[in-house]
C-alpha cells in the first residue's frame, strides 16, 4: 500500500469488528464490513446478503450464537462480491439447498465481471489500497472471486415479488442505484427494512469514477418508497443499524434524497445551459454540505455523481472538440515539454504549484511523466504531487487514486 494510501478499513462504515445484535423479534442484524440480516421464521433463515467472503466465516459462527435454524432463502441485494457471495458459510451441514433470489440484471453482472476479472483486480486495488498490485495481498481480495458465486440465484424477479416464509412476509423492491440489479426488502410482520447498499453511513456511492454507470435520480426515487414504509428498524449495507426510531429513519432516508435530487437537479441545469465541456459543468455546481456525520463525503464525491449525471444525459464526451478525436496523450506531452522548455520544469512547475492550486498542479505533472516516464527526477516530482493530493481530499475514492498515480511515477511509466 502506498504510504499516502488510505485504507478501507479506516472508514467507519467499512469497521472489520463483528457485532450481533437482534433489533426486532427474532431478527438479527450482523454488523461488519458488509451487513448481513437475518430473520428467524418458523420454516428457518430469510438471510439478506451474506458480507464479505473473508469476514463471513466470523460474522456466520457469531450469527450461529443466537440461532441455530437453517438457510431457508437468501436474499442478494445486488451483485458485489460483499453481498452476494459466501453464503455456504452460513448453511447447516446436511441442510436442503436454500432458495437464492435476486433481480434478473445480478446475471449480466455476474458475466460482465468473469469477462473482467484481471481489470476489475487492478481498479479495486486503486480504489480500495491505493496500489493496483495489492489485491493479490490486500485482505479484502481474502477468499474473493469475480464472477458467479457458488450459491446463484435460484429465483429471479424483475420489480417486485413477495413471498412468505414461516408465516412472515416478505416484499422485495427493484430499484436501479449504486448498480442496476439492486433490491430492497421489507418486512412488514416486523417493520423491518433492508436496504441494502441504498443506505450506508456516508454519501451514497452514485459517482464512483471507476466503476459503470450509477443513478442517483432513481437512487433518490427508491429512498422515497422505502420512507414511505414508516419503518421503525432499518438494515442498512453497511454501517449500524437504527432500532425503534421511525422518526429518525424517515429523517435519514430523505436527507439523503435532498442531497441526491440537489445534485442531479443543478447537474442538469448546467447541462442544459448551452451544453458546455463537461469539466465546466462540475467545476460550477455548488455541492450540498450537510452537517450531518452519516452524510459526509468519506468514500464517494459528490463531483463524482454529477459526473454520473452527465455521463447518463450527455454521453462519453468531454465536450471539448480536441477530445472527440484526440491526438495520443504522449505525443501531446511530448510537445508540451517541448515548448516549455522540457519534461522537468514541467515537473518542477507542477511541484511549486500543489500548495497553491492542486488541480492544475495534476495535469502538468501528468504531462510531465507522459512526455518523459523514464526521467527519474520527473517521476519523484510527479509521485511528490500525487502523494500531496492524495493527502489533502476527503474521499477514499480520490486519496487512492492518487496513491496509485504517485506509484506509477515511482515506477516510471504513465497512469494506465
Amino acid at each position: 500500500m502506498s504510504q499516502s494510501a488510505t485504507d478501507a478499513f479506516e472508514i467507519a462504515q467499512f469497521d472489520s469488528s463483528i457485532d450481533v445484535a437482534e433489533v426486532a423479534e427474532d431478527t438479527y442484524q450482523c454488523t461488519s464490513f458488509s451487513n448481513v440480516t437475518a430473520f428467524d421464521t418458523a420454516e428457518g433463515l430469510v438471510l439478506i446478503d451474506t458480507c464479505l467472503p473473508a469476514f463471513a466465516p466470523h460474522v456466520a459462527a457469531e450469527l450461529r450464537e443466537h440461532t441455530d435454524s437453517p438457510v431457508h432463502t437468501a436474499i442478494y441485494t445486488h451483485g458485489h462480491v460483499d453481498h452476494a457471495h459466501a453464503l455456504d458459510e452460513y448453511l447447516l451441514d446436511g441442510q436442503e439447498p436454500p432458495t437464492v433470489i435476486a433481480h434478473e440484471a445480478m446475471a449480466d453482472r455476474f458475466d460482465r465481471y468473469a469477462r473482467t476479472e484481471t481489470y476489475n483486480d487492478v481498479i479495486n486495488g486503486r480504489q480500495f489500497a491505493g496500489d493496483p498490485a495489492a489485491m493479490e495481498s490486500h485482505s479484502l481480495s481474502e477468499g474473493n472471486s469475480f464472477g458467479w458465486p457458488e450459491h446463484p440465484p435460484t429465483t429471479w424477479y424483475s420489480d417486485e415479488l413477495t413471498i412468505t416464509v414461516g408465516g412472515v412476509t416478505f416484499e422485495l423492491h427493484h430499484a436501479r442505484g449504486e448498480t442496476d440489479d439492486m433490491t430492497w426488502v421489507y418486512c412488514p410482520d416486523r417493520n423491518v427494512l433492508c436496504s441494502g447498499d441504498l443506505v450506508i453511513g456516508a454519501v451514497p456511492n452514485a459517482g464512483n469514477p471507476q466503476k459503470v454507470q450509477r443513478y442517483p435520480w432513481e437512487w433518490a426515487d427508491a429512498l422515497h418508497e422505502m420512507a414511505a414504509t414508516e419503518a421503525d428498524v432499518l438494515c442498512p449495507g453497511h454501517s449500524e443499524p437504527i432500532v425503534d426510531d421511525a422518526a429518525e429513519i424517515e429523517h435519514r432516508l430523505l436527507s439523503y434524497v435532498d442531497y441526491l435530487d440537489t445534485i442531479v437537479e443543478a447537474t442538469l441545469e448546467k447541462l442544459n445551459d448551452g451544453a458546455p465541456p463537461h469539466v465546466d459543468i462540475v467545476r460550477e455546481i455548488e455541492f450540498p454540505d450537510s452537517e450531518e456525520p452519516w452524510l459526509q463525503p468519506e468514500y464517494d464525491s459528490p463531483e463524482f455523481i454529477a459526473r454520473n449525471v452527465i455521463r447518463y444525459y450527455g454521453g462519453w464526451w468531454s465536450g471539448r472538440p480536441s477530445e472527440l478525436k484526440p491526438a495520443r496523450r504522449a505525443a501531446l506531452a511530448e510537445e508540451i515539454a517541448e515548448l516549455v522548455g522540457g519534461a522537468e520544469r514541467l515537473a518542477s512547475r507542477a511541484e511549486e504549484l500543489v500548495t497553491a492550486d492542486q488541480r492544475l498542479a495534476c495535469h502538468l505533472a501528468d504531462y510531465a511523466l507522459e512526455a518523459a516516464p523514464e526521467n527519474e527526477t520527473v517521476g519523484e516530482a510527479v509521485a511528490n504531487v500525487y502523494e500531496e493530493r492524495s493527502d489533502t481530499v476527503d474521499d477514499l475514492m480520490s486519496a487512492n487514486i492518487y496513491a496509485s498515480a504517485a506509484e506509477y511515477a515511482k515506477e516510471g511509466r504513465r497512469f494506465r
